[in-house]
């Protein structure tokens, strides 16, 4: 069986997490070299936010973020919660807790699985889940 490129950095991506005991101890800056090396073959949506989830881990929240608000917009990513939960935990991990609000509850109202949305709103619940409003995303 032959593994092509994309596959054989997926399972490498994989791999660092998998070794890791905690998401303090996993080296972002290789998932962040691999993430980059998937992209230039294979260039998609869930990449590009999985590098700036990696980004963010290892140089700051707000250096994710800057990555991820572009994400916002993109078709691929519009019906996922995905986007928009890592966006709440880079805003939670900054501090900026009103726009963590907003984007958990655009999150957990794209969820489709009930443990997913349950976990988000738990989430939500921990940063404050009056109205919120952020530069990127207003929720009612």
């Amino acid at each position: 069986m032959r593994i092509d490129a994309a596959s054989a950095l997926q399972a490498a991506i994989s791999a660092v997490h998998a070794e890791t005991p905690s998401a303090a101890a996993t080296d972002w800056p290789q998932i962040e070299g691999l993430s980059d090396a998937l992209l230039r073959i294979e260039p998609n949506a869930a990449a590009a936010l999985n590098r700036a989830v990696a980004v963010g881990r290892r140089d700051g929240p707000e250096a994710g973020l800057a990555l991820i608000e572009a994400l916002l917009s993109l078709r691929a990513l519009a019906d996922l919660h995905a986007a928009p939960a890592a966006a709440a935990d880079l805003c939670r991990r900054a501090g900026r807790t009103q726009c963590a609000a907003a984007h958990y509850r655009a999150a957990a109202a794209l969820a489709r699985q009930e443990p997913k949305r349950r976990f988000l709103l738990q989430r939500l619940a921990k940063v404050g889940g009056e109205k919120s409003f952020c530069s990127a995303v207003e929720i009612d």
